[in-house]
């Protein structure tokens, strides 16, 4: 197994400096091993207070860790101190640390200071020649090269200048400047690296985070460039998955990629589950003549890309039903959308499965206890007819709000080229499937 070593500060709100790094390279299916350079009693409103650990017992702790254990890379943050730097500087260089990420912390996200003005200077002559990839913030490019940066183009400028201090590669992070998140790599050539802005205050840890990304990378034997870009779609999932914690700048999401994985190979599962209970009990009477689907939503799901069902659709085949292929994320647009709609209600509610429409399935559903809600799409707004994919979420949401919450069916009488249909709502596709079974039982 590869292992990567953090040295940097302790957050004892958990979602920055060494605890983000060592769940960053968790993530990654890296060992983490870790010295701590600073202990800080920090929560996502602000530093409270700073205790910088002795600068020989920084350089004890890296001699344990780099005399017995094989480090493929790694990476400082928080070096609050001239004396932490020097050292830091030395053992990097005793033991020839040559994958060694440079994250020049020096302003926590609440704007409290976390690096002494009189090491600067230290960090630019003894770490900055030493670093494989150097990872400045706008602010701390700044500090570093004494230029003011307000544009791409001064990243840009920054960034040759910083290289030419001796980093191998410099990443200028422009988290700042508005519109698209826009990174700065300078490393043989310059590229620069965009990924969609996140509107969130989770964003604590966010530079930590991305410079331990970059050392997991290269330990598994990333070059820079890869690294970084691997790094980056990390850290814009982690903040697009994040949760508030706090009431301040709340935590990225180290594991929601891995969470999210997890979670789509459970309802692959659960889909496949749901099937084979309903071939297994003779539902064919109340499959649609445009066939059907059954569906499953992510818990954090916000496209149909995040809503997994039977591409080809689940069809009538004698007294049964069969399907032509595995469950896929993505395979079933309208009914997507249908349970979508129903989430912005109840999370709960994530899965979903049309039936066909008929005097004898309501009253079946009716006796069965299940409440139903309608819609008629001869009351759809002009706006909403025209604009394509629109009639199930409009139709959805109407029916919810007539009766105030979501009912286990909502259905509609079609239209023009449009087949009458009904939805079977549930918690998940067993349940779908036996309100169906239910239904059709019913009949």
């Amino acid at each position: 197994m590869k292992v990567a070593l953090t040295i940097a500060g302790s957050d004892s709100g958990g979602g920055a400096g060494i605890q983000a790094d060592l769940k960053t390279f968790a993530a990654f299916k890296v060992y983490g091993t870790s010295v701590i350079t600073s202990v800080t009693a920090q929560n996502t409103v602000g530093v409270l207070g700073i205790h910088d650990m002795p600068a020989e017992f920084v350089g004890a702790q890296m001699d344990a860790v780099l005399t017995d254990i094989a480090v493929d890379a790694c990476k400082t943050g928080m070096l609050s101190n001239a004396d932490i730097i020097k050292v830091v500087a030395e053992r990097l260089e005793k033991y020839n640390m040559e994958k060694y990420v440079l994250d020049p912390v020096m302003v926590a996200k609440s704007g409290d200071a976390l690096l002494q003005q009189d090491a600067v200077s230290s960090l630019i002559r003894f770490l900055i020649p030493r670093s494989h990839v150097i990872t400045p913030n706008m602010d701390e490019a700044s500090l570093i090269t004494g230029m003011s940066i307000q544009t791409v183009d001064d990243m840009k400028d920054a960034a040759l200048k910083i290289k030419e201090m001796g980093a191998r590669a410099v990443v200028v992070k422009g988290g700042h400047l508005k519109g698209d998140a826009v990174d700065v790599f300078c490393g043989k050539d310059i590229e620069l690296l965009s990924s969609e802005r996140i509107d969130t205050r989770n964003t604590h840890g966010t530079g930590c985070t991305f410079s331990s990304a970059i050392a997991a990378g290269l330990a598994r034997g990333d070059d820079s460039l890869t690294a970084v870009k691997r790094a980056k779609q990390y850290i814009t999932d982690a903040i697009r998955y994040s949760f508030p914690i706090g009431e301040g700048h709340g935590p990225t999401n180290h594991f929601a990629v891995l969470y999210r994985e997890a979670e789509k190979f459970s309802i692959v599962n659960q889909l496949r589950e749901g099937f084979n209970l309903a071939k297994s009990s003779e539902i064919a009477d109340v499959i649609p003549e445009v066939q059907s689907n059954l569906v499953m939503a992510l818990s954090d799901a916000d496209s149909v890309e995040d809503v997994a069902g039977f591409p080809g659709r689940i069809v009538r085949y004698k007294e049964t039903v069969e399907t032509v292929g595995c469950p896929e994320f993505g395979a079933s647009s309208h009914m997507a959308r249908v349970v979508l709609a129903v989430m912005t209600y109840d999370p709960t509610i994530r899965s979903a499965m049309n039936i066909r429409y008929g005097d004898d399935v309501v009253e079946a559903a009716e006796r069965a206890g299940y409440t139903l809600g309608k819609f008629s799409r001869e009351d759809e707004p002009q706006q909403i007819r025209e604009k394509e994919g629109s009639t199930l979420d409009w139709g959805t949401i109407t029916a919810i709000q007539e009766l105030g919450k979501p009912p286990d069916i909502i259905y509609d009488l079609g239209g023009i080229s449009r087949e009458a249909m009904m939805r079977v709502l549930g918690k998940n596709p067993l349940d779908v499937v036996q309100k169906v079974i239910k239904i059709s039982q019913g009949l």
